[in-house]
């Protein structure tokens, strides 16, 4: 397997359109021949991502993020003061038919989507967090924080303007991923620092 820091704005996998065709899986496969994507983070997301080197493996890390036995944990710096120090959300999630690529919360259709988080600083106009999502649906973690008033700094799809405008990029990054590895059976953390 490979561990990547992929940048933010860059796409986990191809868009449609010639235009969106470099990404990180194309990247990946033409260093290191057969990688394949096992999960995906959103284009403006930086961070950690796996990616498997032979078809074994990526049965395996597959089963292991369909299970929920992966670890992820995010940081990300949202608009407002987090007046609480942790919670959870549990906030089901489906795809907006009429705002591609947008998501929205649905209690009747929506997925089951839930994220855990706790407050890491609190600062004049804004709070960072440390992200645990234990489903990962597209869009869970910016539209959840958005779901309880406090949304992403630069998130160009949720946030209102003055949030979108307060930060160059998505204020987001994957900066833990635990599993167990597909070879040894060995438990392994992967760290990435915040660049913001």
């Amino acid at each position: 397997m490979i561990v990547l820091e992929k940048p933010t704005g860059l796409l986990s996998v191809p868009g449609i359109g010639p235009e969106k065709a470099d990404c990180l899986a194309s990247r990946a496969e033409a260093a290191y021949p057969g990688a394949r994507i096992v999960h995906r983070l959103d284009r403006d997301t930086s961070g950690l991502i796996v990616m498997a080197r032979d078809p074994d493996t990526h049965r395996e890390l597959s089963r292991q993020f369909q299970d929920r036995e992966v670890d992820k944990n995010y940081e990300a710096v949202v608009g407002g003061l987090v007046s609480i120090d942790q919670g959870t959300i549990n906030a089901p999630i489906r795809k907006d038919m009429d705002n591609p690529p947008r998501q929205l919360i649905d209690d009747v259709h929506g997925r089951p989507s839930v994220t855990h988080w706790e407050v890491i600083e609190r600062m004049d106009d804004r709070t960072r967090l440390k992200l645990h999502p234990i489903t990962g649906r597209s869009h869970q973690l910016r539209l959840h924080l958005l779901s309880i008033g406090h949304p992403i700094l630069g998130d160009d799809l949720y946030a209102p303007e003055e949030l979108r405008a307060a930060a160059p990029r998505l204020l987001l990054h994957a900066t833990l991923l635990g599993l167990t590895h597909p070879a040894s059976g060995q438990s392994v953390v992967f760290e990435s620092p915040c660049p913001f």
